[in-house]
């Protein structure tokens, strides 16, 4: 079955689906997004992202293209058209179409596009039951990574490297040697029993994920810290591991070739996997 897109208001096989070339997604980066797993049919995480993009669309001064319940309406019409039942569903909403001028135009409509794949559910739990290998790299993007932007080619040639070492994502280290996030992910460590992972007044991305799985972290009573750490805490750390809503909860068995704990993945990440699923299984769609 071909997979479908919907772009500016036309749902379109993706393989014919275009934008125009004046885009300022496409020219400036201009634009935000959002991805949302699938489970069962249903977004996961739903509110969380709408407040997420609603918020990254204010701070670029895009307005949004349709209400909320309408968005909601074609992100969960794509999933339908596309029968995803386990799977991940991308939303693109750019400043719109314009002759190319640094300056925001005047009176352009914003532009919308949104796709949908399946993912292999029992696949991705046989990676995460071996874990994957990191590696580090500056952190060279740019100072609002809070803003979730099409902006990513420092990501792309970070991972892009790691994938060429062998690691399946790569871990951004700051100026004064601490750790920020993943190349998509939030980063967090455990030693002796303590989570800690990055407080949201770093330069990092609020994760939705993240946002989801502290409450869980709490409420199974594992200690909690939000505070910064260095790469050599993170090295000597009993475990890590990253989330996202691409990777869920993702073992880091690894760094720059050198192994985190045992070299597998630890006990409290394998749970929190598990719990974290359970529940955003059980939520979607609400």
């Amino acid at each position: 079955m071909p997979r479908i897109a919907y772009v500016n208001g036309v749902y379109e096989r993706t393989s014919e689906a275009a934008v125009s070339i004046e885009d300022r997604g496409y020219q400036f980066a201009d634009a935000i997004y959002e991805v949302w797993s699938v489970f069962d049919g249903r977004l996961a995480d739903m509110d969380g992202h709408l407040n997420r993009m609603e918020r990254s669309l204010r701070e670029l001064a895009i307005e949004m293209p349709m209400p909320r319940s309408s968005l909601l309406v074609v992100l969960n019409e794509v999933v339908r058209r596309n029968r995803i039942r386990e799977g991940m569903v991308y939303l693109q909403i750019g400043r719109g179409v314009a002759p190319r001028d640094h300056l925001f135009p005047v009176d352009t409509r914003a532009s919308v596009v949104i796709t949908a794949r399946p993912v292999d559910r029992d696949a991705a739990a046989r990676k995460a039951a071996q874990g994957i290998r990191a590696m580090s790299a500056p952190d060279i993007r740019w100072g609002r990574c809070d803003i979730k932007t099409v902006g990513l080619l420092p990501n792309v040639l970070a991972k892009q490297a790691a994938k060429a070492r062998g690691a399946g994502e790569v871990i951004f280290v700051d100026s004064e040697g601490l750790v920020t996030e993943g190349g998509s992910t939030n980063v967090y460590i455990v030693k002796e029993g303590v989570i800690r992972t990055r407080s949201l007044t770093a330069n990092i991305l609020a994760g939705v994920t993240r946002l989801n799985l502290l409450p869980l972290i709490a409420e199974n009573g594992i200690e909690l810290r939000e505070e910064s750490f260095t790469l050599d805490d993170a090295k000597a750390a009993s475990e890590v591991f990253v989330t996202a809503a691409t990777s869920l909860v993702m073992p880091i068995t690894a760094i720059d070739d050198h192994e985190i704990g045992d070299g597998k993945p630890g006990p409290i990440a394998c749970a929190l996997r598990e719990i974290y699923i359970d529940r955003a299984r059980a939520s979607a769609g609400v």
